[in-house]
Order: structure tokens, then sequence, then C-alpha cells
């Protein structure tokens, strides 16, 4: 075979996602690590409270405070810390 040739029609593109927000996310990640313990999240038996921190978050952007006061990272990063932990529960059947 002379030419270049990859077969990876189907597969998921993860070019596709916005750096920034994979960096901003892995940030509010970091901060909870250091505050509490890395994978201290996967402890919760309680996934309410992950709920709950989710719209408290949410609700905070949408009234227009874009940053989390104790961290000055932006709510919509704490949100997406928040799906992942629930996305994990669901499928770990928490």
């Amino acid at each position: 075979m002379s030419e270049f040739a990859k077969d990876d029609n189907g597969k998921i593109m993860l070019s596709l996602i916005e750096p920034q927000f994979i960096k901003g996310t892995a940030k509010v990640l970091t901060i909870g690590a250091k505050k509490y313990s890395v994978g201290n999240w996967k402890k919760c038996e309680d996934r309410q409270r992950y709920e709950d921190a989710l719209l408290r978050h949410i609700y905070d952007y949408l009234q227009g405070n874009k940053c989390d006061e104790e961290t000055g990272v932006s709510h919509l990063y704490h949100a997406a810390c928040n799906l992942m932990f629930l996305d994990a529960f669901d499928r770990e059947g928490k």
C-alpha cells in the first residue's frame, strides 16, 4: 500500500470538545481533590447532593453570577463536574 490509510470512520471526534472547557472542568476537580482528596466524590452515597449542587451552579449562572465565589471558577465548570459525577453514578447503577 503506497498511500496513507486509516479506518476511523464512525469513531468519536474528541477534538470537537473545547480544550478550555476540559481545562476549566479539570480545574474544579483539582480544587476539590486538594480540598478533600482525589476521587472523594466517588464515595458519596447520596446522588441528591450532586443533583442539588448542579442546580445551584446552574441557577447562579442563570442569575448572572458567572463565577463561584469560593473558587473563582465558572459555575458552568462546576456544573460540568456535577454532571460527570451523576453520569458516573448512572453508569455504575448508583
